[in-house]
């Protein structure tokens, strides 16, 4: 860190090179020679004013003339407004007010030179150390948003490599599905025909099922894939370090099969959490009970274990990274994001909300456009869309439709993870010091010697 003065409060003992805490100019040196000094007029007092008023002066407008004692009643002057002294208090409304970040100085920010910045007088602390794609202190809401798409834009080719591939895969296997199992004529005749006999509905039911089935867990094996190397990478990009998807997956392929272990038990959580709450209505439907009343049991079960299920999702949201970056157990990585969220829950929430829309927003902004454009080239136009009656889409449409669905996966995937990383981060940050190991791990020199830059409001 530089050498600057501290936080040295008013009144307190001059600093060692004989200035006032509050001085702001440099010191003059006292064994520099002074210019030569006339000699003292006959009849003149040596020690009284005229030649011997020292050619250092205040500059104008610090200081006062001097004025007698005030008379009863009346009270003292107020101190002139300074540039960034104490007179300018914090939020005073003076022109060296707070502004800027800095106490009473001019607008610039911290570090900013002159009065009121630090190392200047009585400034605000000094920005905090930046490696990579955030600020190592505590994060306010824009900064982990601004830190996922920094992060995506940064390492454009390792995090654009790896959701490219998993959205093309799960499109894929999307577009295979419905242009071949849903175009079946075998299929489609059985589950529209009302005269289709049981075992025939069964067997299109059982076809279906099975080719809805493949997609969900090529997108679910994708997802998980490309949700182990994102965390990698946005971990690497928080230190400043790029790393490429070949050394992504070498350091994150370890935790891959504890991390398919941890989702399939959180999946596994919320529906036995669903179950919980529908079981009354159910007994209540089997034991021969009203209708109607097992059906409101049901209803308010179901919404019940929907909060109950809300809530334990969110407390063990930040159980992924836990698990890829301590390289923790299943169990152990729950328990950890337990702790990180305890007494933060509905500001988690709230982020990932917000990241989540914001994701969902950008991704609608692509797909939309090319929905639109796969319905008119596929001849059925925009009606067909809308229309129950509407024959099975044609490859065109599947085709068109599925680059507008790459695309926007491919920009909401790195968004959802990197916030999901950077909020762990941010919790270890305020409640374990994180920010300390991640300076030494990206070689800032010095850190944590001083003040600590500035909490944004979250």
């Amino acid at each position: 860190m530089t050498d600057t003065p501290g936080w040295a409060s008013p009144g307190s003992a001059p600093s060692p090179d004989g200035r006032e805490p509050g001085a702001s100019g440099p010191a003059e040196p006292t064994d520099r020679p002074g210019p030569a000094e006339p000699a003292a007029q006959p009849g003149t007092d040596p020690q009284g004013p005229g030649p011997k008023w020292s050619k250092e002066q205040p500059p104008p407008g610090q200081w006062s003339a001097p004025t007698g004692p005030p008379s009863p009643g009346q009270a003292p002057p107020p101190p002139p407004p300074g540039p960034g002294g104490w007179g300018g208090g914090y939020g005073a409304g003076q022109p060296g007010g707070h502004q800027g970040g800095s106490y009473g100085g001019p607008p610039g920010g911290y570090g900013t030179p002159g009065y009121g910045a630090w190392g200047g007088g009585w400034g605000g602390p000094p920005p905090a150390a930046k490696p990579g794609v955030i600020p190592l202190r505590p994060l306010g809401v824009g900064e982990i948003l601004d830190g996922a798409v920094s992060t995506m834009r940064t390492y454009w080719r390792t995090v654009l490599g790896i959701s490219l591939t998993v959205s093309v895969l799960t499109q894929l296997s999307v577009i295979l599905l419905q242009g071949l199992l849903l175009k079946d004529s075998a299929t489609t005749s059985a589950l529209n025909d009302r005269s289709a006999t049981p075992s025939e509905i069964l067997q299109a039911v059982g076809a279906l099922m099975a080719g809805t089935g493949l997609v969900a867990v090529i997108t679910v094996v994708g997802t998980i894939v490309a949700t182990a190397l994102l965390t990698t990478v946005t971990s690497r990009a928080v230190l400043g370090k790029p790393v490429s998807t070949g050394e992504a997956w070498r350091d994150a392929r370890p935790q891959v099969p504890k991390l398919f272990g941890l989702l399939l038990l959180l999946g596994l959580i919320s529906v036995g959490v669903l179950l919980c709450g529908a079981l009354p209505g159910i007994l209540v439907a089997v034991a021969g009970g009203n209708t109607a009343a097992s059906i409101a049991v049901v209803v308010l079960g179901v919404l019940a274990a929907a909060v109950v299920a809300v809530w334990l999702t969110v407390r063990f949201s930040l159980a992924s990274p836990a698990l890829m970056l301590e390289r923790q157990s299943i169990v152990k990585s729950m328990s950890r994001s337990a702790k990180l969220v305890r007494g933060s829950w509905w500001r988690v929430l709230g982020i990932q909300l917000l990241a989540g829309l914001i994701a969902n927003i950008v991704s609608s902004l692509v797909v939309i456009p090319f929905t639109l454009v796969a319905a008119a080239v596929s001849g059925d136009g925009t009606v067909g869309l809308f229309s129950p009656d509407a024959p099975s889409p044609g490859w065109s449409f599947l085709i068109i439709s599925g680059i507008g669905s790459v695309i926007g996966t491919m920009i909401t995937l790195p968004i959802n993870a990197g916030v999901i990383v950077l909020l762990y981060i941010d919790q270890r940050i305020r409640r374990e010091a994180l920010d300390l190991e991640l300076a030494r791990a990206a070689g800032v020199q010095d850190y944590g010697t001083g003040t600590p830059g500035p909490v944004p409001g979250s």
